[in-house]
C-alpha cells in the first residue's frame, strides 16, 4: 500500500506500526521520526513560522484565512506522483493542516482515486480509536492492537497513582494572544494528578486574558506552545514575565513554570502523547514518578 500522510501525528502513528516504507508523502512539519524527514512533501507553507514571533504569527494567519486564503499548499504534482492508496488527512483544525476539501477534490483527480481516512480525535480514547483504525485500512491490525495495549498500560500506571493533592494548574498553548490548551490536555493533566483550570476536555483550545489566569492563582503554569520545540517556548516566555501579576502567581513563587516542547508532546494526536503525559507526570508528582534527571523536554522558566 502507497500512503500519503498529511499529518504529522498520523506519520508518526505509521512508523511506530511498521509502515515507514509503505508511506509515499508527508508534509513539511513531518519531521519524526527522523526517517520521516526522507519522504517527499506534498504539502507546504507560506508562512515562515520560524523567523516570526507568537503575535506575529497569529496576525499573519488571521490575516490569510480573513482574506480567503489557504494556510497550506498541496502540490498536485508531488501528490500524483506518489500515486497514493491511502490519503491520511483530518478536517478538525483549518490551522493545522490541509483544508480536507482541498484533500477530497485532489484525490478525485487522481487515478484509482485513493481513500482518504480522516483523524478528527478530540482525546486520549479517541486517539487510540485512530491507531486501531489506521490498523485496520492498512493491513496492520495486530501491530496496532499491540500499540494501543502498550499505550494503556503506560496510561495506567500513570492513573493509577491518586495522588493525596491535586496541583492546579493552567496550561497555554499559545502565548500571544493566550489560549489555554483544549481537547486531550485537560485529559492529560488530570490522568497526571493534576486539576486543569481553565482548559476544556474535548473542546478546542480558546483565547483567554491575562487576569483570567491571574485569576486561576495556579500551582503550576505550563507552557507547551503549538509547534514549538523546548528552546523556543523558553524564548517566547520572556514578555510573560512583565506581565501584572506574574510574581504574585504561587506557580512563580513555587518555581512551577515549565516551558515544554508542545510539538512533540502536546499538540500532535499521536503516539508521544502518552509521553507527554509521563512528562507532565513528573512535573506534577515527582515524588510518585521519580527519575534521575529532568524531565525530558522540560525547562523550569525562572522569574
Amino acid at each position: 500500500m502507497r500512503i500519503c500522510s498529511l499529518l504529522p501525528g498520523a506519520t508518526e502513528i505509521l512508523f511506530a506500526l511498521g509502515l515507514g516504507d509503505h508511506i509515499v508523502g508527508v508534509t513539511h512539519e513531518c519531521d519524526y521520526p527522523p526517517d520521516a524527514r526522507e519522504k517527499p512533501v506534498v504539502v507546504r507553507t507560506g508562512l515562515d513560522s520560524k523567523r516570526l514571533t507568537s503575535g506575529e504569527i497569529d496576525r499573519e494567519v488571521s490575516a490569510m484565512l480573513a482574506g480567503g486564503n489557504n494556510l497550506y499548499t498541496l502540490d498536485h504534482r508531488a501528490l500524483r506522483e506518489s500515486a497514493p492508496d491511502l490519503i491520511v488527512t483530518q478536517s478538525l483544525c483549518e490551522v493545522c493542516a490541509l483544508d480536507y476539501n482541498q484533500v477530497v477534490e485532489a484525490a478525485r483527480s487522481l487515478p484509482g482515486t485513493p481513500q482518504i481516512l480522516s483523524l478528527n480525535p478530540r482525546s486520549l480514547s479517541e486517539l487510540l480509536d485512530d491507531v486501531l483504525r489506521i490498523g485496520a485500512v492498512t493491513n496492520a491490525a495486530a501491530a496496532a492492537a499491540d500499540l494501543v495495549r502498550n499505550f494503556k498500560r503506560r496510561i495506567q500506571i500513570v492513573g493509577e497513582r491518586e495522588p493525596q493533592r491535586r496541583p492546579r494548574v493552567v496550561c497555554l498553548e499559545w502565548l500571544e494572544p493566550l489560549y489555554v490548551a483544549g481537547h486531550w490536555v485537560p485529559e492529560v493533566v488530570a490522568l497526571a494528578g493534576g486539576e486543569d483550570l481553565l482548559g476544556r476536555p474535548g473542546k478546542p483550545s480558546s483565547r483567554i486574558e491575562w487576569q483570567h489566569v491571574v485569576a486561576a492563582q495556579p500551582d503550576a503554569l505550563l507552557l507547551m506552545p503549538c509547534g514549538f520545540d523546548l528552546r523556543r517556548t523558553a524564548r517566547e516566555a520572556t514578555p510573560l514575565r512583565r506581565l501584572q501579576g506574574w510574581n504574585d502567581l504561587p506557580a512563580v513563587k513555587a518555581g512551577n513554570v515549565f516551558a515544554l516542547n508542545g510539538n512533540a508532546y502536546f499538540s500532535r494526536p499521536g503516539p508521544r502523547l502518552v509521553d507527554g503525559l509521563e512528562i507532565l507526570a513528573r512535573i506534577l508528582h515527582p515524588a510518585h514518578f521519580p527519575s534521575e534527571a529532568s524531565p525530558p523536554d522540560a525547562k523550569r522558566v525562572i522569574h
